[in-house]
């Protein structure tokens, strides 16, 4: 077996430091991710003021997809290599599918406030998930710290839903799983296809699923057309789904998953910024205080 295959690769996402001017550029993209980033959770909730959950979901995968596969075909890129198929399908679960599925379910009844601190967790977890993907053993600090900060969240969530987790919290909770596999994954093929072949690949495994689900979504749930709510799709098809994750996965393989993972820090905060200034949400000094707790939990374990 090759040593580059996937199955035998055990090395971390970024093993030499990049040079400065590499570094530079892959922090740059990596921060316009974020900020595209902190943007989905206000952009869904606008588009499901026009939109029904399933509709949001599907339709926004395909509208990405077709983008992508125009993309690919334009620039006659050749299809994957048959040993990236496994890693571009967990993409596809996790960051096409799963993540924007979950968080769009959980946002029917949570705030984006609330979903924006629980979600904070991200980094920690992709951090989690790439370390047993690589079979590293972080430090006692690192998992003392990740320990942590999950409690902070954990606590934060049960005392915002009222003594106990609701379903909202449940959906959070798992698309923090999906997504952070499909991180680490991307992050991983990010070294060796450019990174926006990755999540185009990735979404146009997904078009044979998503084009035919969404058709079915649009003729069963009720929609109307809303300047808000086709704002929303928009963004959240080619902002999050498409470009924001072109320039993250290219960051991410420039300066790695743990300094991509620090930018990543900012993200909770800025989504609370949006959520006020967008949505006009009111949150408790209970969201910002917990957010800059993990925060710092985070900074821990990419020091350890």
């Amino acid at each position: 077996m090759k040593t580059q295959s996937s199955a035998t690769d055990a090395g971390p996402i970024a093993v030499t430091a990049p040079r400065p001017e590499r570094r530079t550029l892959g922090t740059a993209l990596a921060a316009l991710g974020v900020a595209a980033f902190s943007l989905t959770f206000p952009a869904t909730a606008w588009g499901l003021e026009g939109f029904g959950p399933w509709t949001l979901v599907t339709v926004r995968s395909a509208l990405a997809a077709l983008v992508a596969g125009g993309a690919l075909l334009a620039l006659k890129v050749r299809p994957p290599e048959r040993r990236h198929l496994r890693g571009l399908a967990v993409v596809a679960l996790g960051v096409v599918l799963g993540f924007p599925t979950l968080t769009t379910l959980a946002l029917r009844t949570s705030t984006t406030a609330h979903a924006a601190v629980v979600v904070g967790l991200l980094p920690l977890t992709t951090a989690v998930c790439s370390a047993l993907r690589t079979g590293h053993r972080p430090s006692r600090r690192f998992w003392l710290a990740a320990v942590a900060g999950a409690v902070a969240v954990l606590t934060f969530t049960v005392v915002q839903s009222g003594g106990a987790l609701t379903a909202a919290d449940g959906y959070l909770f798992a698309a923090l799983l999906v997504c952070a596999a499909g991180y680490t994954e991307g992050g991983r093929l990010a070294r060796e296809m450019p990174g926006w072949q990755v999540i185009g690949w990735a979404l146009v495994l997904c078009l044979p699923l998503t084009l035919p689900a969404a058709a079915l979504a649009l003729s069963y749930e009720p929609y109307r057309v809303t300047a808000h709510g086709i704002a929303g799709l928009l963004w959240v098809a080619l902002g999050s789904q498409f470009l924001g994750l072109v320039v993250w996965y290219r960051g991410m393989a420039a300066i790695g998953v743990p300094r991509a993972s620090q930018l990543q820090l900012a993200q909770p905060l800025l989504t609370l910024v949006w959520s006020a200034l967008l949505l006009g949400e009111h949150f408790t000094a209970a969201a910002p205080l917990t957010a800059v707790a993990v925060l710092v939990c985070i900074a821990v374990t990419q020091r350890s």
